[in-house]
């Protein structure tokens, strides 16, 4: 028996996974937890032995030291607040919560209690995104032109959300992580093709500080699974295909330049150059495991996780701008400041909550000051 509970709320196709996950990691005792009964009961069958609990009060009664909340998404604040209100720490799967309100409410109670809040962005923990941080920040690509990544699949459609916010927190936050800073701007266009309450398939624009780009590109409808990120630079352009089963890292020495002297300075002459092609080799540890095991780590140390409640509510703006802009049929939506994650040290981020919130207050008002100007040039 292990001197750490960890419970697991939500026990279905992603809690599941979880679930596997820990048992196989062993570092801690798991306690299951779903309201359905016959969830919980495929649980035991395939995990037999397993401490289950079939109401959220049940598990936090059950001396579990976190709790990881892989229910629907429009639970995620009610769930998270009580497991931080009871004095749990909490690891949250993707996206934190549902709108800005919510995330910024959960990140204040976990810095007044100094509890540890973590969100599942999954892929910062996989080190095939790491190898391809890593060639950024040596400069061996060169400055970055502009980023494009592609997660399509067919289904799974959620019945409490559309595809952005089920799919793009991935790739947003994967975008975040390799560029080290955040859009200026982005806009949003897509269809509500099956449903027409609900996006499936969606593009995003983004455009961040100095001339890169980057374009994501989400949908439930590709017969495919397709999980990309390709990444061009100056010099080199690299591929992480996560679909791939081995060789998940391409490097690609080939590139376009205008000449700097031209014969004929009215017309561009351009040199295009094919170099070698590198795959890297990177790890086959699960992200899923890298990701619980620094959870558990947060917990023992009382450390600030790597994702935590402040990386969750950067990438909940960027959604919420995306959803104004599709709303808006894509007009461009400015970003305005992101949340700055604050020190290592738990329990010290109450300032960044703050200014926040004057931001958006102030952008409102700016926003409103405009709207009202129009209204009466129009009169």
């Amino acid at each position: 028996m292990n001197s750490m509970k960890i419970g697991v709320v939500g026990c279905g196709y992603w809690g599941a996974k979880h679930i596997r996950s820990l048992l196989e990691l062993g570092v801690c005792d798991v306690v299951a937890c779903d309201s359905d009964a016959s969830t919980l009961a495929n649980a035991r069958r395939a995990y037999p032995g397993i401490a289950t609990a079939g109401s959220l009060q049940e598990l936090l009664e059950a001396d579990v030291a976190g709790v990881i909340v892989a229910t629907p998404i429009s639970s995620h604040f009610d769930v998270a607040r009580q497991c931080l209100i009871s004095g749990k720490d909490v690891l949250v799967e993707k996206p934190l919560t549902m709108n800005l309100d919510q995330a910024e409410a959960l990140v204040e109670i976990a810095e007044r209690r100094r509890a540890v809040l973590m969100v599942g962005h999954t892929f910062l923990y996989h080190p095939a995104v790491e190898a391809v941080l890593n060639l950024i920040t040596s400069g061996k690509l060169g400055d970055i032109f502009h980023v494009d990544t592609a997660r399509l699949n067919l289904g799974l459609f959620q019945p409490d959300t559309n595809v952005l916010w089920d799919l793009a927190p991935h790739d947003l936050s994967i975008l975040l992580y390799l560029l080290g800073d955040g859009p200026v701007s982005i806009s949003a266009r897509g269809g509500a093709h099956v449903d027409p309450r609900v996006h499936d398939n969606v593009y995003i624009d983004l455009v961040f500080p100095g001339s890169t780009t980057a374009h994501v590109h989400v949908s439930w409808l590709e017969p495919r699974k397709i999980r990309r990120v390709t990444v061009i630079g100056a010099h080199r352009i690299v591929v992480y295909d996560d679909v791939s089963p081995i060789d998940k890292v391409w490097v690609y020495d080939k590139g376009i330049a205008i000449e700097s002297e031209p014969a004929d300075p009215d017309r561009h002459h351009l040199s295009y150059r094919h170099g070698d092609t590198t795959i890297l080799h990177t790890a086959p540890d699960e992200p899923l495991q890298v990701e619980q095991r620094h959870f558990v780590q947060c917990i023992k140390e009382r450390q600030r996780p790597k994702t935590d409640g402040f990386a969750g509510l950067q990438i909940v703006q960027l959604l919420d701008c995306a959803q104004q802009s599709l709303d808006a049929g894509g007009d461009r939506v400015d970003v305005g400041e992101l949340v700055v994650p604050p020190d290592p040290h738990l329990g010290s981020g109450l300032e960044q909550i703050v200014a926040l919130r004057l931001a958006r207050a102030a952008h409102a008002a700016s926003r409103e000051n405009l709207r009202r100007g129009a209204e009466g040039k129009q009169t």
